[in-house]
């Protein structure tokens, strides 16, 4: 049972949170139901509200947004990435490529060390990163912070530019709260969602709650097997937890142990966003795809949180999506390479220890 103050310091965040959300929906962002609680938690952990998302929650969310991404996107990712596949290697690889760069600069400034810049720095899934980094022998700490401040920093860029890009309605889950849907429905969507991700951890794939059960549940949604029912407070919840399982991961005591790398990683931040974005307009020109659907597709951040804003607004969600997922898989494919790449590449970096 939480103790008294835990309970307190909880409500208030959900409070918080809940007047955040509220805002940013009647501003008309899209994903206000995440960016609302992930701010309202980055102020918290940063603060020191000692407060932490259970794990499991954390784990249910992705497996609901991976539900989310099934119906939306379903069979068009892989027509997507069989008509454009060419561009979405170009796309991808540019991307990675950013990353790798900027880790190399990072270490040649001394700012991190080798393989714990090239972790940080690569863009996909912030939690597969951290957890791969750790095996590799890079510092879990500076690698989280680095990548949960560029999702943070991804998500307040990628919302805006949907603001200004797009005609949205609010919330992400606004147009699935007035959908309808049955007990049965849920119940087999859960379903879905579970053998999913017990069937992605079994093969071992990345980020296995959201693959796992967007891919199993794309495929029976797809066959018309299965109608995928996800009523909005499921979603908003969702939402909600995934923010705050962001956002809490600032903290002061990581703020302070990583002061003198911040200006460092700021500037690595937005200058890999700005990059992307360029690379987004040159695109446009390549494809028929606008500007907001192409800076979805090659935003350096987690492929749950940009799903949720391409869900949210009027960005081609396919192309998107196939992007991301693409992308997840070559950097976790080539990740550990290019650690050992950076740390030999700087004179006197000695390269950390990999299993």
């Amino acid at each position: 049972m939480p103790e008294p103050r835990t309970l307190l310091r909880w409500t208030a965040l959900l409070a918080v949170s809940a007047a955040l959300a509220y805002g940013l929906s009647r501003a008309h962002f899209p994903a206000a139901l995440l960016l609302g609680p992930m701010l309202a938690a980055i102020v918290f952990g940063v603060r020191g509200a000692g407060l932490a998302l259970p794990r499991p929650l954390f784990l249910a969310a992705q497996a609901v947004i991976g539900c989310l991404v099934a119906r939306s996107a379903t069979t068009e990712i892989a027509a997507t990435l069989r008509e454009d596949g060419l561009i979405i290697l170009a796309v991808v690889g540019v991307t990675v490529l950013a990353g790798a760069l900027t880790g190399l600069a990072l270490t040649r400034l001394r700012v991190l060390p080798g393989t714990t810049a090239a972790w940080g720095s690569s863009p996909g899934g912030a939690a597969a990163m951290v957890a791969m980094a750790e095996d590799y022998g890079a510092d879990p700490r500076l690698v989280a912070f680095m990548q949960y401040v560029r999702v943070a920093a991804v998500v307040l860029s990628a919302s805006l530019a949907a603001r200004l890009l797009a005609d949205v309605s609010g919330a992400a889950g606004a147009a699935a709260s007035g959908e309808t849907w049955s007990w049965a429905g849920l119940a087999a969507t859960f379903a879905v969602a579970v053998a999913g991700f017990g069937l992605a951890a079994l093969l071992r794939l990345p980020s296995a709650p959201l693959i796992g059960p967007m891919l199993l549940g794309a495929l029976l949604h797809a066959t018309g097997l299965l109608d995928i029912a996800l009523p909005g407070p499921v979603l908003d919840a969702a939402y909600a937890a995934v923010g705050w399982y962001v956002g809490l991961r600032f903290n002061r005591r990581t703020l302070d142990e990583t002061l003198h790398a911040l200006p460092g990683v700021l500037t690595a931040t937005a200058g890999i966003i700005l990059l992307c974005g360029v690379w987004a307009w040159a695109l446009t020109h390549w494809l028929p795809i606008d500007f907001l659907t192409a800076f979805l597709a090659t935003s350096p951040g987690g492929l749950d949180s940009v799903a949720i804003i391409a869900v949210g607004s009027r960005a081609d969600v396919s192309f998107v999506l196939a992007v991301q997922t693409l992308r997840l898989f070559v950097v976790l494919a080539i990740g550990p390479i290019l650690a050992k790449w950076i740390a030999r590449a700087v004179p006197g970096e000695t390269p950390e220890k990999t299993p």
